[in-house]
């Protein structure tokens, strides 16, 4: 849902937490379109694969850091909608 992230300006870029750890929060984050992508089917499509994340950790026994993974926050680069490399990006 996210691949192709074409934008024509910033405000067309969000993040969507995936995945889970086993101490809480998501795995990663993934920089996506408004243009593109239904936010909503984005967001149920992401909470449906946290759940099943979660299934599996718990049933594994797998561990994870406890460090809270802060969300970047995307930017449009070069037509694309990207993860921001640091907190602190002013784009």
């Amino acid at each position: 849902m996210v691949a192709g992230a074409s934008c024509t300006d910033a405000s067309q870029c969000k993040t969507v937490a995936i995945g889970a750890r086993a101490c809480g929060g998501p795995e990663a984050y993934l920089a996506y379109s408004t243009a593109l992508t239904n936010p909503a089917q984005l967001q149920a499509l992401a909470l449906r694969h946290a759940e099943q994340r979660r299934a599996e950790v718990t049933s594994a026994g797998l561990l994870s850091t406890c460090i809270m993974l802060p969300d970047p926050g995307a930017t449009c680069r070069a037509g694309a909608c990207q993860l921001r490399s640091t907190a602190s990006d002013p784009s």
